[in-house]
């Protein structure tokens, strides 16, 4: 009681000041009312984190769409478009929202004029301005400085394509890179069929250069709705004209389609992708083939209309509203369908194999276990349960769980065990069947203690030979894919803690008493990595890396990156929310961890002036990860600690953290923080401006903040829905919570399971512009804990 005390005294000097300086940036509009918007697309902005932060992209796709039909300024780097630069080199099929790697960037489109005299994009690109490209959910467009106008729109598995060419174009092309992506290439062929198709197929992989073995194959099949006049196709550099095949040589395989102007100025094609085959790309883009790209293209905006109104919010200013819409389509993006309309794909085995559901691909589970998978599967339950089949049949295609799955195959990046929680949430939700659901726990058992016999391929929890007999993983620097945990001890234990405690919850769930009492003896794992003798920033105790013999590994300074993943031990010592009452024990209890919290946010200045707490006191940087003490919003593993407020006995400061990390997402090209992450940064940024957060990743449970906008609904596909009222909320003031009611009566807790969100109806916020003693003595339970 003495810290609250002393944060209300603090808060109520300073508040004035607050809500002046968090207005600067974010609220560009005056508010309109608590009306929800009539057509919530309007206000989504594609460009947001086209930058080399955010590494989204602009194009057109479908949600959870296997196409992503984008254009590419550059090659070879994170993101294929950056907004910073004038030229396009083509639109490709496949792109990633906001990965740290290059890859994807497959089956590459141009439209030209004149002779084709190179097969080299530097040669061939166009100039354009941002004034004239138009972009939305489901479409884009831009008209190039040399007067060709491209549209593209998508379905779920096939891109649509319209150039216009102006009047004096003369001839007529539309050239096509099938040997060369944005990233690792290995081989790539292409056809040239008949009069008016083109198919082939592109091989890529050795995504984040961490196994260097992984492959993916994408197969096309794009029809023209005009015959090519003349074609030829290349090889590298050497182009043959009239010449119908070309494989990839050492860098390039390409096709060149010429049209004759004299029948008209536009080209149209609708490219069919597939997983599996030719002949599945050719299955796909026959089963999915629109009446006319405009009727693809309303398709498309009605389908992103529906999605974003899934969970419709009304109040706040323009820029938050776009800021939040565009957040919440980013996070519809992935996984993506991986199957065919016949529900064929390939499996991990590299076969073709039939599904009995729609199978799912594209995996970034360290990222999403966090944010976006609860998302998910809070507005699409039956798009999760198959996400989590999908996840089943790579472990029976290939005999282990993946880690990150990049199409058919596993990359084994980041660190940790991010399947299991990811999974565990989707159990604790009901959202699986019983078959799936024993299948999937007894794939996470092994996952949880054993390794791979044979690890060209899986990497698995390298780290289970020292964890499982010491309750940590014993550091070894050794190189090589096979070591990453290995060489990540420090947070690979906390990450396989987390991980092994919610995976005791479905053990205890399908009666398996002795695996889950093996597995809750797990849960306190994080403590012993915890050294008491290390001091930093006027603290004493925190988690140190250990060799197997248990002595301190390398320098043990909280404040050093050392052998925690893309963060320090300042940084990851939060990672155990499962069981924050030991961990704030080793703290010298909820009080001390409230004081480290607040010098971990710089709670002071939040209180004064939280745009500066944020752009100045935080980690800003979206690769700065390493060798910094401070809160980073950049990063998911930092995602859940403004929600740890919730077990000191000061839940109001969780709103305050997130009113001012909510100054650092814009409505424009820069208004990402960090990699999107297939979606889960914005999946955090939705879920901290509706008021509600799963801080404990697998407990299917939600934390209660201030919500940023007066009405939030929330209307899960086949569901009941959910009304959160707030009235007054407004982004750019501090604001806490006062009280919660629901239809069922007064809720003085602060959070609700998942089973309550559902069944609440409405959701009455009451907000005070001053701190208060709601939810004080009322957070979640400890994960393993009924």
């Amino acid at each position: 009681m003495r810290a609250l005390r002393r944060g209300v005294t603090t808060a109520l000097i300073l508040t004035t000041v607050a809500a002046a300086s968090l207005t600067s940036g974010v609220a560009t509009a005056q508010e309109r009312g608590a009306r929800f918007a009539a057509d919530p697309t309007a206000l989504v902005d594609t460009s947001v984190g086209n930058n080399g932060d955010g590494t989204t992209f602009p194009g057109a796709a479908a949600p959870f769409g296997m196409v992503q039909l984008s254009p590419d300024t550059q090659l070879n780097k994170y993101a294929s478009y950056d907004y910073a630069q004038d030229t396009i080199l083509g639109f490709s099929h496949t792109h990633l929202s906001g990965v740290g790697c290059q890859t994807m960037g497959n089956i590459r489109f141009m439209p030209t004029t004149g002779a084709v005299t190179s097969s080299d994009p530097e040669q061939y690109k166009a100039k354009f301005s941002h004034a004239d490209e138009t972009r939305s959910p489901g479409y884009y467009g831009v008209t190039f400085a040399n007067g060709i106008e491209a549209e593209l729109t998508a379905t779920q598995r096939t891109g649509q394509h319209r150039y216009t060419y102006p009047a004096d174009a003369g001839t007529q092309n539309v050239l096509i890179e099938a040997g060369e992506s944005n990233g690792n290439t290995f081989a790539g062929d292409i056809k040239v069929v008949g009069d008016d198709t083109v198919e082939g197929w592109v091989q890529g992989g050795n995504f984040c250069w961490e196994t260097g073995k992984e492959r993916y194959r994408v197969y096309f099949s794009a029809k023209f709705d005009r015959t090519f006049k003349t074609f030829g196709t290349w090889t590298d550099g050497t182009l043959t004209p009239g010449q119908r095949e070309a494989s990839r040589g050492s860098k390039r395989a390409g096709a060149w389609l010429s049209f004759d102007a004299a029948q008209g100025r536009q080209v149209g094609s609708s490219v069919g992708l597939s997983y599996t085959s030719v002949d599945g790309a050719r299955l796909n883009r026959g089963a999915e083939q629109p009446a006319s790209f405009d009727a693809a293209r309303g398709a498309a905006h009605a389908k992103w209309r529906g999605e974003l109104n899934r969970m419709r919010v009304a109040g706040g200013s323009t820029a938050d509203q776009r800021t939040y819409y565009t957040a919440l389509y980013h996070s519809l993006l992935h996984p993506s369908i991986g199957s065919d309309v016949d529900h064929r794909y390939r499996g991990f085995d590299d076969k073709v194999h039939r599904a009995d559901a729609p199978y799912y691909q594209m995996f970034s589970l360290w990222d999403t276990y966090r944010s976006q998978n609860q998302l998910v599967a809070l507005l699409h339950p039956d798009k999760a349960a198959d996400m989590a089949k999908s996840v089943l049949r790579i472990y029976r295609d290939g005999g282990w769980l993946p880690r990150w799955g990049l199409g058919g195959g596993e990359t084994n990046v980041m660190s940790g065990d991010p399947v299991t929680p990811w999974v565990v949430d989707l159990y604790n939700r009901g959202l699986l069947d019983d078959s799936t659901a024993r299948g999937l726990f007894d794939a996470l058992w092994k996952n949880a203690n054993e390794v791979p016999a044979d690890q060209s391929v899986f990497r698995g929890r390298d780290g289970n030979p020292t964890y499982v007999k010491n309750g940590w993983i014993g550091y070894r620097n050794l190189p090589g894919y096979k070591f990453g945990d290995s060489r990540q001890a420090g947070s690979a234990t906390l990450e396989y803690a987390l991980g092994d405690c919610a995976l005791s919850t479905m053990a205890a769930g399908l009666g398996h008493r002795d695996e889950a009492a093996t597995l809750a003896a797990r849960c306190d794992n994080f403590s012993k990595l915890w050294d008491s003798g290390v001091t930093s920033k006027g603290f004493t105790g925190f988690p140190v890396t250990r060799n197997e013999d248990g002595t301190v590994a390398g320098d043990p300074d909280p404040t050093q990156s050392g052998a925690f993943h893309e963060g320090t031990a300042w940084q990851y010592q939060w990672l155990a929310q499962q069981d924050p009452k030991t961990l704030f024990g080793l703290m010298g209890g909820a009080s001390g961890a409230e004081q480290r919290l607040d010098t971990f946010f710089d709670m002071p200045t939040v209180l004064t002036d939280p745009a500066k707490a944020a752009s100045e006191s935080w980690v800003t940087g979206a690769y700065d990860y390493h060798n910094n003490f401070a809160f980073n919003p950049n990063n998911e593993p930092d995602f859940h600690t403004p929600w740890m407020y919730a077990w000191t006995g000061a839940p109001w400061k969780t709103s305050a953290v997130l009113r001012a990390m909510r100054t650092l997402f814009t409505d424009d090209a820069y208004g990402m923080p960090g990699n999107d992450d297939l979606g889960a940064t914005s999946s955090l940024l939705v879920f901290a401006m509706a008021g509600v957060f799963e801080a404990q990743p697998g407990s299917a449970r939600y934390v209660l903040s201030a919500p940023m906008f007066e009405k939030v609904e929330i209307r899960p596909a086949h569901g009941r829905a959910i009304r959160i009222e707030a009235p007054g909320a407004n982004a750019s003031k501090l604001q806490y919570v006062a009280s919660v009611r629901t239809d069922r009566g007064a809720s003085p807790r602060s959070w609700l399971s998942h089973e309550d969100l559902l069944r609440s109806g409405t959701i009455s916020v009451t907000l005070s512009d001053r701190p208060t003693r709601w939810g004080v003595d009322a957070a979640p339970p400890a994960v393993a804990q009924d």
